[in-house]
């Protein structure tokens, strides 16, 4: 067994490092992907359509699968493969034919309810639900395919393949960037009134949307082949199911929070032309930090915190959660300084190309700028509601999530009825950031009661220390990026955002950290003791 770890220890450390690089490169792949968009499609009622009608396979796959996949069948999974006699490969089969089934039917109830779906999504006449209808019976038979690839690398990743299973997302932005690029050199315009299924241009940028989600499932079948899988249909009910169905019951509700949540912001925020797209664009920036760095927390933290609810070790798990909630501030708290401070600098810096312009570009500039304070309370839930699930305890983080819900939407309608006109994008996005608050607050709180003491005032300390950090080194930076834009005489709103979008990171970012070392908070003293040594060396 010591030398089966040893051999395993090696190989996770390389799957390790692949799926971070992979991890960026899908944030990065993704974020051209988005960027092209807005460049070739603009922000306006097409780019609205498209946005709402993409989002569809995906919240629709959560619903038939998706929660359950995370909280069912990945566990019992594993323990088919440690229990059964062939290694979990009649389970894995039973569990694809069964996906494949549920998911087929599915979708076909969804791209038959299209209409339905679209007059759910949509309820302001300023919006075109007929192009919402027609993007949407292009893309959601994708519902299939993001299920499917979920399955296979979950399968995968119990058969220590981690590498494809998370490149694979990087070729369907690939494909997504190619679709583009086709639509772009095609001559016309998309028909908006009336909208015709037929043009030509519509039939590129939706089917060639699905396709790439098709290309992310089917590129892990050839791995799924050669770690000896064979696939055969097997029906029947597997009996282990039976022992998570309170599990999956709370774990689909929380889902389906989620899933009325994006139904409310989606009709409030199409009230305003652009709105959605641009809420969008600013939550893709604002995942970028958290995606790398928040993710990689999580993921290092889980199986630890597991261990300590398997063995209730309270201490220990009060203390993972700390060190967790700590090192998210310390983390997240920088960047979420730079999108403050240069907000609508990266939004004119990334999106103001094409039939976006400026004005676009400081839409979604100014909605990352508001909301950006949303980062850390985001993960910090995030963290909590994980706490929760490693006491098997799905409850309560469903019972969070309807008090984050019920929040939420008041909050929308609030800002529907009072954002000036062209300023919804900004309402929406504060709304989301504030509902993050109110769930790290609740969160918290229900954590005190069940688990006791939650060392609240380190963790309130260490995040005061962080704040005032930031606040410091990115009001130098600030000031710094615009004696630079002055001195160098620099009139382009353009290249101006670029200059002060760099002089901001470069400057603000490794001063937060460099201040954090200098004010002595334990979670940064392993690094300076590392640069330390690094620097003695030389």
């Amino acid at each position: 067994m010591a030398q089966e770890q040893e051999q395993q220890g090696p190989s996770l450390a390389r799957a390790s490092g692949s799926m971070a690089i992979a991890t960026i490169v899908s944030r990065a792949s993704g974020l051209l992907s988005k960027l092209l968009l807005i460049t070739i499609l603009g922000i306006n009622v097409l780019s609205d359509s498209y946005n709402v009608a993409s989002t569809l396979p995906t919240m629709i796959n959560e619903l038939l699968l998706g929660g359950v996949l995370t909280s069912v069948a990945i566990p019992l999974l594993v323990r088919a493969e440690k229990e059964d006699g062939d290694g979990g490969e009649s389970y894995a089969q039973w569990l694809i034919t069964m996906s494949a089934v549920v998911l087929g039917i599915g979708t076909v109830i969804a791209v038959a309810c299209a209409p339905l779906l679209t007059a759910m999504f949509i309820g302001s006449s300023k919006a075109n639900p007929a192009l919402v209808t027609a993007f949407a019976y292009l893309v959601l038979p994708g519902i299939v395919f993001y299920g499917l690839s979920a399955m296979l690398s979950a399968i995968l990743n119990t058969r220590h393949v981690f590498g494809l299973p998370t490149w694979a997302p990087v070729l369907n932005n690939v494909v997504v960037i190619l679709t583009l690029g086709v639509y772009w050199l095609m001559p016309g315009e998309i028909s908006l009134d009336p909208v015709r299924m037929g043009e030509p241009k519509l039939l590129v940028l939706g089917l060639g949307t699905m396709l790439g989600v098709g290309v992310q499932a089917a590129v892990l079948l050839p791995a799924l082949r050669r770690t000896g899988f064979r696939f055969r249909w097997r029906w029947g009910w597997d009996r282990r199911l039976s022992e998570f169905g309170g599990l999956a019951f709370w774990v689909l509700l929380y889902v389906a929070l989620g899933f009325v949540s994006m139904m409310v912001l989606t009709r409030v925020a199409t009230n305003d032309d652009g709105a959605i797209t641009a809420y969008n664009m600013q939550w893709l920036i604002a995942q970028v930090p958290y995606g790398v760095l928040g993710v990689s927390l999580l993921t290092a933290l889980m199986p630890k915190m597991s261990r300590a609810a398997a063995a209730n070790d309270n201490d220990s798990l009060v203390g993972d959660l700390s060190f967790g909630n700590r090192m998210s501030a310390i983390l997240l708290m920088p960047f979420s300084a730079l999108m403050t401070v240069a907000g609508v600098s990266i939004g004119l810096a990334l999106f103001s190309f094409g039939e976006s312009g400026h004005e676009g570009g400081e839409s979604i500039g100014t909605a990352l700028a508001l909301s950006a304070f949303g980062l850390v309370p985001y993960a910090i839930t995030l963290l909590q509601l994980r706490v929760f699930y490693a006491m098997k305890d799905a409850r309560t983080p469903t019972l969070i999530q309807a008090i984050i819900v019920a929040v939420r939407i008041a909050l929308l309608y609030g800002f529907l009825a009072f954002s000036p006109p062209g300023k919804l994008a900004v309402g929406v996005s504060i709304a989301m950031s504030l509902s993050f608050v109110v769930g790290a607050l609740v969160g918290q709180l229900w954590l005190r009661i069940r688990l006791g003491r939650l060392r609240t005032g380190y963790t309130a300390w260490t995040i005061c220390l962080t704040v005032v950090a930031s606040a410091i080194a990115f009001g130098a930076a600030t000031g710094l990026a615009w004696l630079a834009v002055r001195v160098l005489g620099i009139e382009s709103r353009f290249v101006g955002a670029w200059v002060e979008v760099a002089i901001q990171a470069i400057v603000g970012l490794p001063l937060t950290f460099l201040l954090l070392a200098l004010f002595r908070v334990p979670e940064v003293k392993p690094a300076v003791a590392k640069i330390s040594r690094l620097v003695g060396r030389r």
